[in-house]
């Protein structure tokens, strides 16, 4: 079983989830993330937020995935002050939805005046609702981004047991985990983090509170990207027990400090049927024939 802990699955496709649930994929972690270009009204940050906790964790259940989600103000819309203090607004009517499991993912893009206000803001706000925290490091000065990150987190007194820096690499990684935070690496094609590079992390640094996931998105990304890397660690001579660490366990344990996430919601989650309906709408299309499990089609794990 894998757990996928960063994967933006509103622009995936019913074929991506019939794909990571075939590859052993049983739970995945949606953050609230921008959509390719700058939202321009409140109200489409609000549609969005819903269908993450709405539609999108109903889509995923009809092809046997549990989805979760983050909730939070990204770092590259954070630059639109007057905007960013209406979603400012809104964020406490969602962070104590059902399946949110984290405030984020926030921090730093061009690590601006307004991006660090607007992240202070949702630390101070996590700590009201007792949720944990995924960071987003910056793609440029990545080293000087999430430092700053930890600093500023440590600064508002927040656990670092509680917060999951994402999109690590070579650079930052040492530190993250020296000062007690979880490190999340994105294995992304051509950008990010490597498969191959992500196991000689494994190798120097072992398995303990590193977390692998996908981040595959609307740009030319995989998601499958967490089983692949598995099996490369298990061909590789990463022991059985450290690949389930970084691709399963060190994920659960980390999100399920939110209260949210629990193994049982996919070890015991009822079987597939693709007849129901949210709000009367379904995933398939006239003429298509449903998929409908009995517990004969269950696999015990």
């Amino acid at each position: 079983m894998y757990i996928d802990p960063h994967i933006h699955l509103v622009s995936r496709t019913t074929d991506d989830y019939e794909a990571m649930q075939k590859a052993g994929i049983v739970a995945t972690i949606e953050p609230a993330f921008w959509l390719g270009q700058p939202r321009t009204e409140v109200g489409s940050f609000k549609d969005y937020f819903s269908t993450l906790v709405g539609w999108e964790r109903f889509r995923a259940s009809q092809f046997g995935i549990v989805h979760y989600c983050t909730m939070g103000l990204n770092s590259k819309e954070a630059n639109n002050i007057p905007l960013a203090e209406q979603v400012m607004e809104l964020l406490p009517l969602y962070v104590g939805k059902e399946g949110v499991v984290a405030i984020g993912e926030i921090g730093y893009d061009d690590q601006t005046e307004a991006e660090d206000r607007f992240y202070r803001e949702q630390l101070e706000l996590a700590k009201e609702v007792d949720l944990p925290v995924l960071i987003h490091t910056p793609h440029r000065d990545k080293k000087k981004g999430t430092y700053r990150s930890m600093d500023v987190a440590e600064e508002h007194g927040m656990d670092p047991r509680w917060i999951i820096v994402d999109h690590n690499n070579e650079e930052t990684v040492k530190e993250v985990l020296d000062r007690g935070y979880w490190a999340g690496f994105t294995i992304y094609p051509h950008t990010k983090m490597g498969s191959e590079r992500m196991v000689e992390i494994v190798k120097q640094y072992g398995p303990e509170r590193i977390i692998v996931n996908s981040a595959a998105d609307w740009g030319i990304s995989d998601p499958l990207a967490v089983p692949k890397t598995a099996d490369l660690m298990r061909k590789m001579g990463i022991p059985e027990v450290h690949v389930q660490m970084v691709t399963y366990k060190n994920a659960l344990a980390a999100f399920s400090l939110s209260g949210q996430m629990h193994e049982d919601d996919w070890l015991k989650a009822p079987p597939i049927d693709q007849t129901k309906k949210m709000g009367g709408n379904s995933v398939l299309r006239g003429g298509q024939v449903p998929r409908v499990e009995g517990p004969s089609d269950r696999v015990e794990n």
